[in-house]
C-alpha cells in the first residue's frame, strides 16, 4: 500500500516506518520536526515526507493514498497538564480534521494510534473496549474525543480503526524515557538505581515497539469487514505487569543496579490492566514476541551500545515536555507549539 504516517520522525514512527517500508509498502511521513533533533543513535533511511503542522493539512496532502496512519500527537499527559489548548488542537481537532480530508480524498483505510489510557485509573479491574472510558488527563480526553467524532465519520468507504495501545517501550532511533520501562532501564545504567517513588503496585499493559509495528501492519492488512470502525486494546493478556514486576526486570538484566521503593505519599498511582482478547480473537496468528523482562534486557544492552550518559538519560532531549519547554524558552516555537523564522532547520 501507499500509506500517509503522521508522525513518522517520532518515537514509534521511526521504528514503524522502517519495518512497514521492509514489508513492501511505500511510506510518505508527514511531521512538523518538533522531535526530529532528538535521536539516539543513526535514525537510518528517512522516509519520504512532507514537513508540515498537522493543524495545517490541506487536501492535496492525501491525493493517492492507500491508507493513512496517525500516530502525529502531544504524547503525554504532562505536555497536556501544561496547556489543554495544544493538546485540543492537535490531538482532538487535528485528528478529526485529517479523518475528515481522508475521506474525502478517498482513502479507505485510517488506522488511528490511541492509547489504554483513555480507560482511567481502573484498579484491579480489567477493562475491554467495551469499558466506560474515564479519561483522567486532557491527553487520554483528547484520545476519547477523537475516536468518538471520527467514528461518526465512516462510511462503506472510510474505514477507521482505533488501536490503544499499551504503555510502548523499546529502543528507538528517536528515544523516549518518559515512559515507564524506558525511564526504569535509563535510570539504572546511568545511576545504578530504580527507584519507585510508589509502592510499585500500579499496572501497566507494557508492549515492545516493535512488535506494535508488526500490529499495526497486520491491522492494516487484515480483511475491512474485521477491523471497520473498530477499536482494539493493542496488546496481550500476559504483557499486564505491575510496575514492581518491571523494575525488578531491569535489576535482573543490569548487573549492580539496586532497587528502592519508596512509597511516598502523593506518588503517581496510575493503574490500568487491559484485557487484550479481542486482538487475539481477531488475528488468531498474531504472536506478541516480546516479553518485558528479555524486552527489558534488549534495551538495556542496546543504550548500553550507544553509551548513554547520565547528562543524556536526564537532559531534556529524550522526555517530550522539557524538549519542547527548551525549544519555546530558545524562541524556536511560539506560544501556540508553532515555528518561528528562528525555529526553521
Amino acid at each position: 500500500m501507499k500509506i500517509l504516517m503522521t508522525g513518522h520522525l517520532g518515537y514509534i514512527g521511526s521504528v514503524m516506518s522502517p519495518y512497514l517500508r521492509s514489508q513492501g509498502h511505500e511510506i510518505v511521513g508527514l511531521d512538523t520536526g518538533y522531535f526530529e533533533e532528538c535521536n539516539l543513535g543513526d535514525p537510518g533511511a528517512i522516509a519520504s515526507s512532507i514537513r508540515k503542522d498537522l493543524r495545517d493539512i490541506v487536501p492535496s496532502d492525501l491525493k493517492g493514498f492507500d491508507a493513512v496512519i496517525h500516530l502525529g500527537a502531544l504524547s503525554n499527559d504532562p505536555i497536556g497538564n501544561l496547556n489543554e489548548s495544544w493538546t485540543q488542537d492537535i490531538n482532538h481537532h487535528g485528528s478529526v480534521r485529517l479523518a475528515e480530508l481522508s475521506g474525502e480524498a478517498g482513502i479507505r483505510r485510517f488506522l488511528f494510534s490511541s492509547s489504554c489510557i483513555m480507560y482511567g485509573s481502573a484498579a484491579a479491574e480489567v477493562v475491554t473496549e467495551d469499558s466506560p472510558l474515564d479519561p483522567k488527563t486532557e491527553y487520554a480526553r483528547s484520545k476519547v474525543k477523537a475516536e468518538m467524532d471520527i467514528r461518526e465519520l465512516a462510511t462503506d468507504d472510510f474505514s477507521p480503526t482505533y488501536l490503544r495501545n499499551g504503555t510502548v517501550y523499546g529502543y528507538s532511533p528517536n528515544m523516549r524515557f518518559d515512559t515507564v520501562l524506558n525511564n526504569l532501564v535509563g535510570a539504572a545504567l546511568t545511576t545504578g538505581k530504580i527507584i519507585l517513588f510508589s509502592d510499585g503496585q500500579p499496572w501497566r499493559p507494557v508492549v515492545n515497539i516493535q512488535d506494535l509495528a508488526r500490529s499495526f501492519e497486520t491491522v492494516l492488512t487484515a480483511p475491512l469487514w474485521s477491523v471497520h470502525n473498530e477499536a482494539f486494546n493493542n496488546g496481550a493478556n500476559h504483557l499486564n505487569k505491575r510496575i514492581i514486576e518491571l523494575a525488578e526486570f531491569v535489576e535482573e538484566a543490569i548487573p549492580g543496579s539496586k532497587l528502592e521503593i519508596r512509597a511516598e505519599a502523593g506518588a503517581d498511582q496510575r493503574t490500568y490492566r487491559a484485557d487484550f482478547t479481542k486482538f487475539k480473537d481477531t488475528f488468531p496468528d498474531f504472536e506478541f514476541k516480546w516479553h518485558a523482562k528479555e524486552g527489558a534486557k534488549s534495551l538495556a544492552d542496546q543504550l548500553t551500545e550507544f553509551g548513554l550518559t547520565y547528562e543524556q538519560f536526564s537532559g531534556p532531549s529524550y522526555t517530550r515536555l522539557p524538549w519542547l519547554n527548551s525549544l519555546i524558552d530558545s524562541g524556536r516555537l511560539d506560544s501556540d507549539l508553532r515555528w518561528t523564522e528562528a525555529g526553521v532547520n
